[in-house]
């Protein structure tokens, strides 16, 4: 299927561009009344990811009512740990939560290398937003980073520090190898469905890059995104991956070192220097800092403006710094979005 409008892959693969692409993280619900009909109406998060005709209608609704140029799939980082036989609630307010916990030798080997298969929810999602589509922007797939998943896994819950998962690297690296090997070929597999569904590109999400050393970041979390960049593009070298590592500013020079079209930098993050040490021959993503969307739409367009000039006409996806927060006034992220895409240099 040909589509309409390219911009992001175009712009992944640092060909010419007519304006900057835009699209947001966490876009698919959080902000949209639309999206919190569909899901008060259900028993909870985890039925929405699991319900492929419910998750591509969320998926699409930003497409729809805020004009962004991509789709990403409305899925959870979680459901990989779930297929490899963790189980895990999303807790209304608080953030997911995993009643058994990965502690021994005996716990990882009880743990499957999860096929794509088991994430049949989230493939038939894909599958029909392609459908519902019919063309009009590309549909962006995505994973947790195995570090990320593996933080949950040991963590049990959302952390302030993630000190179990981070002493587990310290006090069990050899297990901490064995369990990010399991996490890392079952992301292969579930990204693999993915693609066959007709995802166009791809996002890894390494959430928690940056509570890590840059010495643990390097043997424990690189690793596996490599692995996963290396695999995806072995078999479709022409399909653009991002890598986002939220707080990895002291691996921006190894990230841009990736087989990977684009990486993502969060509002922390200088832009010159972040060019200069990621190199030029990658697309960057990002990085206006979510809160300014709480300000007045002068405002929103004046910085909007100047990290469009900042980023450059060319190589850059315009995004948020992190996800958008679930408070903020559907108007003004349209109005980031429409002032992306009336800019010109």
């Amino acid at each position: 299927m040909e589509l309409q409008n390219d911009l992001i892959l175009r712009a992944a693969r640092g060909e010419k561009t007519e304006r900057t692409p835009v699209w947001l993280m966490r876009q698919a619900g959080r902000i949209l009344p639309e999206y919190r009909a569909i899901r008060n109406s259900l028993s909870g998060f985890k039925e929405l990811v699991e319900t492929p005709g419910l998750a591509a209608e969320v998926t699409i609704q930003p497409v729809d009512i805020l004009g962004v140029d991509a789709a990403i799939i409305f899925s959870d980082i979680l459901v990989i740990p779930e297929a490899m036989g963790l189980q895990y609630e999303m807790i209304e307010k608080k953030g997911p939560w995993f009643e058994k916990t990965i502690n021994s030798a005996t716990d990882i080997e009880q743990l499957k290398v999860a096929e794509a298969d088991d994430l049949s929810y989230t493939i038939d999602a894909i599958k029909i937003t392609k459908e519902r589509l019919d063309g009009r922007v590309p549909v962006i797939g995505f994973s947790g980073a195995p570090w990320t998943i593996l933080s949950y896994m040991i963590e049990g819950s959302g952390s302030k520090t993630f000190s179990r998962a981070r002493r587990f690297l310290y006090t069990k690296p050899v297990l901490a190898h064995k369990l990010l090997d399991k996490i890392t070929q079952s992301t292969i597999n579930y990204l693999f469905g993915q693609i066959e569904a007709g995802a166009n590109m791809l996002q890894v999400f390494d959430s928690w890059a940056g509570i890590l050393t840059t010495e643990q970041y390097k043997e424990f979390a690189l690793k596996g995104i490599r692995e996963i960049c290396e695999a995806i593009k072995a078999k479709h070298p022409e399909l653009p991956i991002t890598v986002f590592a939220k707080g990895a500013y002291f691996v921006r020079k190894e990230l841009g070192q990736l087989n990977c079209n684009t990486i993502g930098l969060d509002w922390n993050m200088d832009i010159a220097e972040s060019r200069e040490l990621v190199g030029s021959n990658k697309t960057l993503q990002g990085n206006l800092d979510p809160c300014l969307l709480y300000s007045s739409e002068e405002t929103i367009k004046a910085e909007t403006e100047r990290m469009l000039r900042e980023f450059g006409p060319q190589r850059h996806i315009a995004n948020l710094g992190h996800g958008v927060y679930p408070d903020t006034d559907p108007g003004k992220v349209k109005f980031f979005v429409d002032t992306v895409k009336e800019f010109r240099f």
